[in-house]
């Protein structure tokens, strides 16, 4: 059975064109731990908090869980206010995760047509006053938050 969606080609588009590359404040929505055989990762879904005019949308992004890439998977939880005592034991628990707040730093990439979003950098969400003071406009590098 065939069946006929207007739009359908540009869903896909309009989900990465909606966040530009900033820094956001957001608030962990989701967070899941999917295996694969060579890079396994942890998917975060956030919820953009702060700027106003991108508060309520949704961002998706992956941690890779591998042993060249653990450094991210320990920042990305400690900035924004896991409990380090849970990673002082090598544990991440998705569940606790789940509701927690800080900023964030996106960037997107496009790789054999694929539009990948990045985590480039993550910080506590008490320093989003001063994380958000610089414009995305005017930044001449990558923000150190992480």
């Amino acid at each position: 059975m065939r069946r006929r969606f207007q739009g359908l080609h540009q869903a896909d588009q309009s989900a990465t064109s909606d966040i530009p590359d900033r820094t956001y404040l957001v608030s962990v929505h989701r967070a899941q731990y999917l295996w694969h055989a060579q890079k396994p990762y942890d998917l975060f879904c956030f919820s953009v908090l702060e700027p106003e005019q991108f508060a309520g949308k949704t961002v998706t992004g992956r941690v890779y869980c591998t042993a060249k890439v653990l450094w991210k998977l320990n920042w990305f939880p400690r900035d924004i206010g896991y409990d380090t005592e849970f990673l002082g034991r090598d544990e991440v628990d998705d569940k606790n995760l789940v509701g927690l707040r800080g900023v964030v730093k996106i960037s997107h990439t496009v790789m054999n047509g694929t539009t990948l979003l990045n985590l480039d950098g993550f910080a506590l969400a008490i320093q989003w006053g001063e994380l958000s003071v610089v414009s995305p406009a005017t930044a001449s590098g990558p923000e150190d938050v992480g």
